[in-house]
């Protein structure tokens, strides 16, 4: 059985702090995992904007934003200039390149496309996306090769995108396992299949110290292909940390093998993957849509 670790890096200080803090943890335990980094400008502070989501209190409620991310990330972008993660904390992403991991795009502005791209057409998306890989071309000397859209946003136009790109996959969406969308030339796709801690802290009964309980329960029976788990370099890579320590003893402990998700990739038939939809949905723990696989 497999567990694919991916994990999301949306701030410079998830960059410069969590990242090196989990590169750590996973060398100490022999796992490979799969990186997924914002190349441009934090500018976390204009998530504010989402003040009139549905939900969007109740989670900064429930998962303790400002201890999470700090009160200076919180203003990038509005009382703070929004520095370029890319060039402030290239070191920290070679890094990670350097010890074996694989490497793919979140975004350029993690923001500006989780609050948008739904909204918007084939030509923004394009010139986001096309920012983010130059980024990452710069930082790392090399093209990437996969991609996992910021908070789960995406618009009709992405998958095919994706493909022109020359990405061999990605991980856009939230599902039950790999597919690829309907659609000629469309980027086949491996859904985060399992819900990420901060969706379950806070909501019945669910805090630091059992949270990881929630998650192995529902991992004791094995996927058809492999679960994917996202989590996040400025929450499990820093005050979450203890609590991911207990996940990889507990699905360590069930059997799985801890890897990255191209090791899943590679292990399938792009060609041979079922069909499937991306549409708009929510989910228990998250405020407003993101986009779900649904049955073509």
């Amino acid at each position: 059985m497999r567990l694919c670790l991916k994990v999301d890096v949306d701030t410079l200080r998830g960059t410069r702090e969590g990242v090196p803090a989990l590169q750590r943890l996973f060398d100490r335990r022999g796992i490979r995992a799969t990186f997924l980094f914002s190349l441009g400008p934090d500018n976390t502070g204009r998530a504010l904007r989402r003040v009139f989501r549905p939900g969007f209190f109740g989670k900064v409620q429930r998962t303790s934003v400002v201890s999470h991310y700090g009160i200076r990330t919180l203003l990038y972008g509005t009382l703070l200039p929004g520095p370029n993660i890319g060039r402030k904390a290239r070191a920290e992403m070679r890094a990670v390149a350097q010890a074996g991991h694989e490497l793919g795009v979140h975004a350029w502005d993690h923001v500006r496309w989780q609050d948008f791209v739904a909204r918007r057409d084939i030509d923004w998306a394009r010139h986001e996306l096309h920012a983010a890989l130059a980024g990452f071309q710069q930082v790392f000397d090399r093209p990437a090769r996969t991609c996992g859209a910021a908070g789960w946003q995406v618009n009709d136009s992405v998958p095919a995108l994706e493909q022109a790109a020359g990405l061999d996959y990605a991980s856009d969406c939230r599902g039950n396992g790999p597919f690829r969308p309907v659609g000629a030339e469309q980027c086949p796709q491996l859904p985060t299949t399992l819900p990420t801690l901060d969706e379950l802290i806070g909501v019945d009964g669910c805090d630091e110290s059992n949270v990881h309980t929630r998650l192995l329960k529902a991992t004791e029976t094995g996927p058809d292909e492999a679960h994917v788990f996202t989590l996040h370099a400025e929450l499990e890579g820093m005050k979450l940390m203890p609590v991911f320590e207990r996940l990889l003893d507990g699905w360590q402990a069930q059997g799985y093998e801890l890897c990255a998700t191209e090791d899943l990739f590679h292990s399938l038939d792009p060609a041979a993957l079922p069909l499937g939809r991306i549409q708009a949905g929510s989910l228990p723990g998250r405020s407003g849509e993101l986009a779900l696989q649904a049955e073509a």
